[in-house]
């Protein structure tokens, strides 16, 4: 495998650091739709997403990271009549990993998402 070293990278209108793009960018990320049948409608570097029920998901990587302990952002907008959701993640691992989507019911419960959005960072395998 060949190495480039170089300290910038441009498109010939804009110019970044190579070191943001290995160590800022994030390694994936995925829009999809969570309810009804899940469907990805964009990303970057998540070759599927798993249902396991009621707001519960699992985005898989194409390529793995390196580590267990890369960090996440999750972003969900949808219906159902709660004005507050919250996320816990869960069962990280290199290729994958489990996000559970919960309204504010008591007890809460897993909710479906029309729109999901995640975004993972770390060092890739």
């Amino acid at each position: 495998m060949s190495t480039l070293n170089v300290s910038n990278i441009t498109d010939g209108t804009d110019t970044v650091e190579t070191g943001y793009v290995v160590n800022g960018s994030a390694k994936a990320w995925v829009n999809f739709n969570g309810t009804g049948t899940v469907a990805i409608r964009n990303g970057l570097n998540v070759s599927s997403i798993t249902d396991y029920g009621a707001g519960t998901y699992g985005p898989n990587y194409t390529n793995s990271f390196n580590a267990a302990d890369y960090a996440s952002v999750t972003a969900m907008e949808g219906s159902g009549g709660y004005a507050m959701r919250y996320f816990t993640c869960g069962q990280l691992a290199t290729t994958s990993m489990v996000v559970r989507v919960q309204n504010t019911a008591v007890p809460p419960v897993g909710q479906d998402n029309a729109t999901c959005q995640l975004s993972f960072h770390g060092d890739l395998a």
